[in-house]
């Protein structure tokens, strides 16, 4: 394997034409790249005693926390931002900052990250219930949400602040004209809707993006879905899973008996390190703090642990089973000062 750094343009035609057989490859050039052009990365790596050469494998890359995302500004290379997306935090937390060096590169990739499981965004009629994200600017889920919006062949599709006639109209027509429907929102305002006007929906996909923003008592995904379903005469209850650190989002779509899991987009794998020693990997099927690999951040950082706990499994899906606790986390000595 050849240790040239190799160029960001270079990357980014790999990462359009990614597969399951170049993933690994891709992986490793990527790595490279941001370890001789994030001086963050690079710092952080100091700081681990983990020499760039000496990571042959994705397996061996090291994750940088999260949570430095609220502290710097992380960028790979020399370039000024498009935008910067911030993550929503609670009333007196500092959020997190994603700075964006081409907009239409993240939409491009979320386009393709949902089109690899529900088909082109295109097609949908797609009913957006954001409220927590459209009150405030730099929601990449509101951009991402958006760009389908305005692709839709559907004149229905749009953003529903604070207008249930409209959306309930809305509703009406794409199940009267057999639309392929995708009513999309935070937790908390699908909750709100189904108590207000529960309603079968046949054929709608109904799809949660997570969150009670302390608008709502927090419930596990499964007692959501459970009351979603029942408001709603469904099967199951579709979830979406993305960050403002991450370029790519996971998706888990209902199977029957089945505990729900997320099946990360192309760019994108899950990994899973020990709560106490984020520098080891745990078993498939073992809980861990998650960890990720997304390709698509190839100009602020790939290599990302987060503060979810959870299981990731052989066949590369994975489940999210909470927050970590901040007091249990060990390594932290480790990020840069």
């Amino acid at each position: 394997m050849s240790s040239r750094t190799p160029r960001r343009s270079e990357l980014l035609s790999k990462i359009a034409r990614l597969d399951a057989f170049s993933w690994e490859e891709v992986a490793m050039s990527v790595f490279r790249y941001q370890a001789a052009h994030n001086p963050l990365y690079a710092r952080f790596l100091e700081l681990l005693g983990r020499l760039p050469a000496r990571i042959t494998r994705p397996d061996d890359i090291p994750f940088l926390p999260i949570g430095l995302f609220k502290t710097h500004l992380v960028q790979s290379g020399r370039w000024k931002p498009q935008e910067v997306f911030t993550s929503s935090g609670t009333t007196g937390q500092q959020p997190s900052r994603h700075a964006v060096r081409e907009r239409r590169f993240y939409l491009e990739n979320a386009r393709r990250g949902f089109a690899h499981f529900y088909g082109d965004p295109s097609e949908w009629c797609t009913l957006a219930l954001l409220p927590a994200y459209l009150e405030r600017p730099g929601s990449s889920l509101v951009a991402m949400v958006d760009d389908f919006i305005r692709r839709s062949r559907y004149a229905e599709s749009g953003f529903f602040l604070r207008s249930d006639e409209a959306l309930l109209q809305a509703i009406a027509i794409c199940q009267e004209r057999r639309h392929p429907t995708l009513l999309l929102g935070v937790s908390f305002a699908l909750l709100d809707f189904a108590e207000r006007h529960p309603m079968p929906l046949p054929g709608v996909v109904v799809m949660e993006t997570g969150g009670m923003k302390g608008r709502r008592q927090e419930l596990t995904r499964e007692a959501l879905h459970a009351l979603l379903c029942q408001a709603f005469g469904l099967e199951g209850v579709h979830s979406e899973y993305g960050m403002t650190e991450l370029f790519s989002q996971a998706y888990s779509q209902p199977h029957l008996g089945q505990p729900a899991r997320f099946w990360p987009a192309p760019t994108l794998r899950a990994a899973a390190v020990e709560v106490y020693d984020p520098l080891t990997r745990t078993a498939p099927g073992r809980t861990g703090v998650l960890c990720f690999m997304d390709l698509a951040n190839l100009d602020t950082c790939s290599f990302i642990a987060t503060e979810d706990v959870g299981r990731v499994y052989a066949d590369g899906s994975f489940e999210v089973l909470g927050r970590l606790d901040a007091a249990e986390w060990r390594g932290c000595n480790l990020m840069v000062e």
